[in-house]
C-alpha cells in the first residue's frame, strides 16, 4: 500500500522540489499509518518531521532560500509569521497565508499536547492523533491542488481520496480497546492489540477482556502457543504481557 502510495504521491506533487518531495511524502504516510496503528507517540514524532519539511517548502516558496536539513529552527511560529508577512505577489495565498497558519496549528499540536502523554482527567490521545492525521490530510490535498502535475480531474479525485475518513484497526472506547477486524483469529487480535500497547505491558485480564475470549481458555489457546513461538513474553509472576520484536514485526508484515 505505501509503495502505491508514495507513487500517487509523488506524482501529484511533481512540482514540489524533489529534496523535499520524498521527506514530505514519507512522514505523512508515517502519520497515517501510526494513527491507525494506535500508536499515538510515534504519530506526533512523525507529525513533528512532517512540520520541519513543510515549513522549508514554504520558505523556498516564498523567500527563494530554506533553512538547510540539519539545521535547527528555534521557533516555529516565528517562522511561519515571518512567511505570512514577507512581501511576495507572485506566491498564491494558500501558500503564503493559509498553509502557515495551519503548520502553526499542527506543530503546536504536536509540540503542547505531548501525544503519547501520561496523566490527566482523560486520555485525549486518540483524538489529538486523529486531529493531527486529518490536519496532515488537509495540508497535502491544499500542497497538491497547488502544485499539481495532473490534469485537474485526476487531482480533484486524488484530493477527495485522500480526504476520506479512514477506519482504525484498533478503537479505543471507554478505557476499552477492540480490534474492528472481526475475522481475525483471537491470537492475531492479541498481538494487534499488543503491538498498538508496545510501550508496555498488558495485564493478561485485560487482553482476555478487550478480545472477548473465554478466561479459563485463554492461556492455555492463545497466550501459550504466541509464547512459544516467542511472539509475545508471558510474564506468569506478574501475569503481564508483552509483545516481542519477532510478534511486532509479524504485526507489520501480514496484519497491517
Amino acid at each position: 500500500m505505501n509503495i502505491k502510495a508514495t507513487d500517487i504521491l509523488g506524482q501529484a506533487l511533481a512540482n514540489v522540489p524533489k529534496r523535499f518531495r520524498r521527506k514530505l511524502i514519507n512522514t505523512y504516510l508515517e502519520i497515517k499509518r501510526y494513527h491507525l496503528e494506535a500508536n499515538y507517540a510515534s504519530a506526533g514524532l512523525s507529525a513533528g518531521k512532517f512540520c520541519e519539511t513543510l515549513i522549508r517548502v514554504l520558505q523556498q516558496e516564498v523567500k527563494g532560500s530554506y533553512t538547510p536539513f540539519g539545521k535547527s529552527i528555534n521557533n516555529m511560529a516565528d517562522e511561519c509569521r515571518i512567511i505570512i508577512t514577507t512581501q511576495n505577489n507572485t506566491v498564491v495565498e494558500s501558500i503564503k497565508t493559509i498553509i502557515p497558519r495551519a503548520l502553526i496549528f499542527l506543530y503546536t499540536m504536536r509540540n503542547k499536547r505531548g501525544i503519547g502523554h501520561i496523566g490527566g482527567d482523560i486520555n485525549a490521545n486518540s483524538i489529538d492523533s486523529a486531529t493531527i492525521a486529518r490536519t496532515a490530510d488537509w495540508i497535502l490535498c491544499e500542497l497538491i491542488r497547488v502544485f499539481h502535475k495532473l490534469p485537474l480531474e485526476e487531482a480533484q479525485d486524488l484530493i477527495d481520496g485522500l480526504s476520506v475518513k479512514s477506519m482504525p484497526i484498533i478503537w479505543e472506547v471507554a478505557g476499552r480497546k477492540r480490534v474492528l477486524n472481526n475475522d481475525l483469529p483471537a491470537k492475531h487480535k492479541a498481538l494487534l492489540l499488543l503491538y498498538s500497547s508496545s510501550d508496555a505491558a498488558v495485564l493478561t485480564e485485560d487482553l482476555c477482556s478487550w478480545i472477548e475470549y473465554a478466561p479459563n481458555m485463554f492461556k492455555t489457546r492463545v497466550l501459550n502457543d504466541l509464547h512459544k513461538q516467542r511472539l509475545i513474553e508471558h510474564d506468569q509472576e506478574s501475569d503481564l504481557v508483552y509483545i516481542s520484536p519477532t510478534g511486532a514485526k509479524l504485526v507489520e508484515d501480514q496484519l497491517l
